[in-house]
């Protein structure tokens, strides 16, 4: 949690600001002119991105997770374009991967916003998603989702980072794909995500120190990743993820401590 202000104010329903979901910084600094179609900033109440354009994914995704966010909804899968992109932009839309051989797959995940039919409806706009190979969405990819609710059930809240770096995946029709949507959506190489874990609180940035555990992973976006290989198989650094994505995650936090965090490979 941010504050014990925050706390009382979700206890009642109130409506969900963006910005809970960068408080550890923007990491590329998007905002939301769209005269910047490569970096456009599309907050949500439930997550926010920065938006390309003429990649048809995002450049990441960026959302905070905790025990508010977890409930019983039942999965939506209310696939649909993003109505809220700028006017003339293409909107990806539901059917667009279709027989490409790739899942429509969740950066913030369906099962991390479980709170409300909204909130879960949310994570199926089609801005929400890049073309996964099954055996990394259904894989490694999907089992690091679930670990980190698990962390959330042990007393943690999570901010997490997520996204697709470079062009040409493999999924299940073989060969290399490097675009689907008659060219609208870039197919990545590789998954990302970054993962700070921290302790139930307030004031989460102050909170981030040189012992704050940070998880990183690369995975290829390819069949032959292996759908049962452990997630842990692919930690990396969080300076290897940026140096892949020319990203700068975890902004807000103490320079010195970004440094120590973001160096160090989870070993947990």
């Amino acid at each position: 949690m941010r504050s014990a202000t925050t706390s009382i104010a979700l206890n009642v329903s109130a409506p969900r600001d963006p910005t809970e979901h960068m408080v550890m910084g923007n990491p590329s600094d998007a905002t939301t002119d769209p005269n910047h179609p490569e970096n456009y900033l599309l907050p949500k109440a439930q997550y926010v991105m920065s938006y390309h354009r003429d990649r048809g994914i995002p450049n990441w995704v960026s959302w905070h997770l905790d025990t508010t966010w977890i409930g019983d909804t039942p999965r939506q899968d209310d696939f649909r374009n993003d109505p809220s992109l700028p006017a003339g932009w293409y909107q990806v839309q539901s059917n667009d991967y279709s027989g490409s051989g790739f899942d429509r797959g969740h950066h913030t995940p369906s099962g991390d916003r479980t709170s409300s039919v909204p909130d879960n409806s949310a994570t199926f706009f089609m801005t929400n998603m890049m073309p996964q190979a099954p055996a990394n969405n259904q894989g490694p990819w999907e089992e690091l989702e679930s670990y980190c609710r698990t962390l959330v059930t042990q007393g943690n809240e999570l901010y997490i980072i997520a996204g697709g770096a470079g062009q040409g995946g493999t999924g299940s029709n073989g060969g290399v794909t490097n675009t689907v949507a008659a060219g609208h959506v870039v197919v990545p190489a590789y998954t990302w995500k970054v993962i700070i874990v921290l302790p139930v609180g307030a004031n989460d940035v102050d909170r981030v120190f040189k012992t704050t555990r940070t998880i990183a992973v690369i995975m290829p976006n390819n069949q032959n990743i292996g759908i049962n290989t452990p997630w842990r198989n692919f930690r990396t650094s969080v300076d290897r993820v940026e140096s892949m994505t020319g990203l700068n995650f975890f902004s807000n936090v103490r320079p010195m401590v970004q440094n120590i965090i973001e160096h160090r490979i989870d070993t947990q």
